[in-house]
């Protein structure tokens, strides 16, 4: 069974694990089933659900409530997020995973994982390690569909490939644009091309795209006209920074790829991509060198984490990104 299989059928029975880790590139999916598991083990149940976010978590804390019995219930939920503990050394939590109770559950959700951690091991061994990858195009079609059908939806095969082509393999950028699409076809069953051409923000994908393009070029300038334009149509600045961090992530991976010497519809096949989308990805990665991506990956990994922090806003971190990886350039 896949790692979502394996979540799903938990779910389905009742009967969980004493520990999960929730992680990878998709956040959506990360959060999506970190939402289900909590609405599935405790509900609107606060008593014996408890919550430890960021790096200054006490282990002895989590511990504490993992060993505390459920209060006319079942179960016991603790959920843990962006802890850290997979980056360093986490030795209390280490000895105790083995002697979690088993009316407990503990969740790790967590942004960054080294999976030769040692807590890391220890939960693949003792639990549920779920890591959540891009999704292939295959795979964000079928999601499509289904979402659809939850709405009562169709969508021409035409409509399809374009609304995948525009929106890229952001899960939560999709969903952003079949939320918008739906309240625009009204009562209408099924969804056309023409739909999606014209309710579907073909302008940020576009736009990432051009910004990335001026980054490259050095223009600064230009690189931050788009930015603000994108703000003033109401485009959150968090949304723009996972755009702008995706697409880098896929023109390092498109560039190493090719020095690999896969051709362009092996590239294509490895990236999920269509060969057209995995051909623009391919020219724009070479207007880089593989070094200069290198950083800006980097560059955009440390501006999420200064957000989520607390020590800049989502708008500053994006702006000070754009401007910095344009610098890199010139």
């Amino acid at each position: 069974m896949t790692v979502m299989q394996v979540l799903k059928q938990d779910i389905k029975s009742n009967e969980y694990k004493r520990i999960y880790l929730l992680f990878g590139e998709e956040q959506f999916l990360v959060n999506s089933y970190k939402k289900q598991l909590r609405n599935a083990i405790t509900g609107d149940d606060t008593i014996n659900f408890s919550l430890y976010e960021g790096k200054d978590i006490l282990q002895h804390d989590i511990i504490q409530s993992a060993d505390t019995m459920p209060f006319f219930a079942d179960r016991r939920l603790v959920m843990v997020e962006d802890s850290g503990f997979f980056k360093k050394e986490a030795g209390e939590l280490l000895e105790y995973l083995p002697d979690i109770p088993e009316t407990t559950t503990i969740v790790f959700a967590e942004s960054q994982v080294d999976k030769r951690n040692k807590l890391y091991k220890k939960v693949k061994e003792l639990g549920h390690v779920a890591e959540f990858a891009r999704q292939s195009e295959a795979e964000l079609k079928k999601w499509i569909v289904r979402y659809l059908a939850g709405n009562d939806k169709k969508i021409t095969s035409q409509a399809l490939m374009l609304l995948v082509d525009m929106a890229g393999d952001d899960m939560e950028n999709i969903l952003h644009e079949l939320e918008k699409l739906t309240a625009y076809v009204g009562d209408r069953a099924e969804i056309y091309p023409e739909d999606v051409e014209n309710i579907c923000t073909k302008q940020i994908v576009s736009r990432i795209f051009d910004m990335t393009n001026a980054v490259a070029a050095g223009n600064q300038n230009e690189a931050l006209r788009l930015y603000y334009d994108l703000l003033a149509n109401r485009e959150p600045a968090m949304r723009i920074l996972r755009l702008i961090s995706n697409q880098f992530a896929q023109l390092l991976e498109a560039k190493d790829l090719k020095e690999k010497g896969l051709g362009k519809g092996e590239i294509a096949a490895k990236m999920g991509k269509s060969p057209y989308i995995a051909g623009k990805i391919s020219e724009q990665a070479g207007r880089f060198k593989k070094s200069e991506l290198v950083k800006i990956v980097e560059l955009c990994a440390a501006s999420e984490e200064s957000i989520k922090k607390g020590l800049v806003s989502d708008n500053i971190a994006t702006e000070l990104l754009i401007i910095e990886s344009s610098k890199r350039q010139q």
